[in-house]
C-alpha cells in the first residue's frame, strides 16, 4: 500500500468517529493552547526586562564605581582615567562631577530662573564620543559654551510661573496646569549660574555667565527629565574653591568624579574591556553582563513553565490513548483481513500511528491559533486593568505580558505531536499482533 493510501485510510477511519476524535483533539488543543500561554508569559518578563535594561543603558557602555587596590576600595582618579582611556578598544571615558554638597544653585535666563538645573562638570570631548546626542545646536567650541538638558527650558520659570507651580504642588489633585516654562529658542542665549554658601554664617554668592551651545538629547525613559546643564570640567577647580570656603565644607568629601562610564568602540569588544578593567581591579558593570544573568534566570524560569505546561499535554495523551485503543478493537476485522491479504506488520504499526500524529498535528495548530489570540487579548487588556487600578502611575511604562516567539511554537508543538504519537505506539503495536484467524471469526 503506498503511503497516500494509507494517508486516506487514516482519514477514512478519523471520520468514522468524528465526535471521539474531536473530543480528543479538543483535549490536545487545549493541552497546547495551556503550554504556550504559560511559558509566554516567561518570554514576555524576560523581553520587558531586556528592552528595560537596554533603554537605561547603551549596549557598549561600562560603569565604573571605583577600584579595589590590596584589598582596599579607591575613588577614581586623574591617572586611572588616564588609564581607562588607554585601555584596547576604549573609544571614550565620560566622567562627571558635582560642584558642591552645601551650595543653592541657580540659573537665571532674562527674567526666568531655575533652582533645579543642576550643574554636571564634565569633559566636553569624551561626552560626546560617549553616549550624549543633540537634538539641537552644536557641541562647545569654548570653555564658555554649555550644553543643556532636553528639559533645561522647561525648568525656567518666572515668579508667576513659580507661583502657579506651589498652588499646583500644595493641592496634585487640582485641575491646576503646570508651568511650561521658557518655550523660544535656547542656542545662544547667555545663561548666569549662581552659587550661594554660608561662609562665616553669611550668604556668599558667586556667579558665571556661560553661553548654550547646544540641547542634548531627551532620556531614554518618558518618566525621566533631564534639566542639568553640562559645564566644562575645566571650571572645576574655580568651582570647588568656592564652595570649599563654605561652613562644615571641611567635613563633607566631594569625591573627584561622581561618575564615569566607559565606552567601547563596539558592542563585541564590551566583554573583552570588562574582563580587562576587571584584572586591573576595577570594580564595573555592564548591560551585557546584567542580560547574561537574566537570560540565565529566565531560562530555568521558562523551562520551568515549560515542564508544567507538559503536564496538562500529558493529560491529554489519556484521551489519545483511550482514543486509539477503541480504534484497535474496533477495527480488529479490518486489520485481520490487511494481515491475511499480506500487510506487513510494519504498515499496519504506520496506520496508526499516522493517526495519532494527525490528532497531535491537528491540535497542535489549533493550539497555537488559541495561544496567538489569548496571547494578543492578554497584551491588550492587563496594561488597560493596571492602568486603571494604578490611576495613571503606569504611564510611560510599556510592559509585555505575553509574548510568543517561533522557538517557543515549535517547542510545544513538538512536544505535543511527540506525546500523541508516544500515546498511539502501544495500540499500534497491539494492532500488529492481533491473530488473523479469531481477527478474521470476529463478529462487529
Amino acid at each position: 500500500m503506498k503511503f497516500k493510501d494509507q494517508l486516506n485510510l487514516v482519514r477514512r477511519n478519523m471520520k468514522k468517529n468524528r465526535m471521539r476524535v474531536f473530543m480528543t483533539v479538543l483535549a490536545t488543543t487545549i493541552g497546547c493552547a495551556f503550554l504556550i500561554v504559560l511559558a509566554s508569559v516567561g518570554f514576555g518578563m524576560q523581553k520587558s526586562m531586556q528592552e528595560e535594561l537596554l533603554s537605561a543603558q547603551k549596549l557598549n557602555e561600562i560603569q565604573i564605581s571605583g577600584k579595589e587596590t590590596d584589598g582596599q576600595f579607591e575613588q577614581a582618579t586623574k591617572e586611572q582615567i588616564k588609564e581607562l582611556e588607554n585601555t584596547e578598544h576604549v573609544a571614550a571615558v565620560v566622567r562627571r562631577s558635582g560642584v558642591s554638597q552645601t551650595a543653592q544653585t541657580e540659573v537665571k535666563l532674562s527674567d526666568r530662573t531655575s533652582a533645579f538645573a543642576g550643574p554636571v562638570l564634565t569633559n566636553m570631548e569624551q561626552e560626546l564620543k560617549g553616549n550624549t546626542k543633540l537634538v539641537s545646536g552644536n557641541a562647545p567650541k569654548s570653555d564658555n559654551e554649555i550644553i543643556v538638558g532636553y528639559h533645561f527650558g522647561k525648568s525656567l520659570l518666572t515668579e508667576a510661573e513659580k507661583k502657579q507651580l506651589d498652588k499646583r504642588n500644595e493641592n496634585p489633585e487640582s485641575k491646576q496646569e503646570s508651568p511650561e516654562g521658557y518655550k523660544g529658542e535656547l542656542i545662544g542665549k547667555e545663561i548666569v549660574f549662581s552659587m550661594t554658601e554660608q561662609v562665616e554664617d553669611k550668604s556668599e554668592t558667586k556667579s558665571w555667565t556661560f553661553k548654550i551651545a547646544g540641547v542634548a538629547e531627551a532620556p531614554a525613559r518618558d518618566f525621566m527629565e533631564d534639566s542639568n546643564i553640562y559645564i566644562s570640567e575645566k571650571w572645576k577647580s574655580e568651582m570647588r574653591a568656592f564652595a570649599e570656603k563654605a561652613d562644615g565644607a571641611e567635613e563633607l568629601e566631594v569625591p573627584e568624579y561622581s561618575e564615569i562610564n566607559v565606552y567601547t568602540t563596539g558592542i563585541e569588544q564590551v566583554k573583552e574591556v570588562t574582563d580587562a578593567l576587571k584584572e586591573k581591579g576595577y570594580l564595573v558593570y555592564s548591560v551585557t553582563e546584567e542580560l547574561d544573568n537574566l537570560n540565565l534566570f529566565f531560562n530555568a524560569f521558562k523551562a520551568g513553565l515549560i515542564f508544567i505546561g507538559t503536564v496538562a499535554v500529558l493529560i491529554a495523551s489519556i484521551g489519545i490513548f483511550n482514543t486509539m485503543t477503541m480504534a484497535v478493537t474496533e477495527r480488529t476485522q479490518e486489520i485481520g483481513i490487511m494481515k491475511a491479504i499480506g500487510a506487513q506488520p510494519g504498515m499496519i504499526r504506520r496506520i496508526f500511528l499516522l493517526e495519532s500524529a494527525f490528532i497531535g498535528i491537528l491540535g497542535s495548530l489549533l493550539g497555537v491559533a488559541i495561544a496567538y489570540v489569548i496571547s494578543f487579548a492578554a497584551n491588550l487588556a492587563i496594561p488597560l486593568i493596571l492602568e486603571t487600578v494604578s490611576e495613571g502611575s503606569m504611564d510611560g511604562v510599556d510592559l509585555t505580558f505575553s509574548s510568543i516567539p517561533l522557538s517557543l511554537v515549535l517547542i510545544a508543538s513538538g512536544i505535543s505531536v511527540g506525546v500523541a504519537v508516544i500515546s498511539g505506539l502501544r495500540p499500534a503495536v497491539k494492532a500488529t499482533k492481533i491473530n488473523v484467524l479469531s481477527a478474521l471469526r470476529r463478529e462487529l
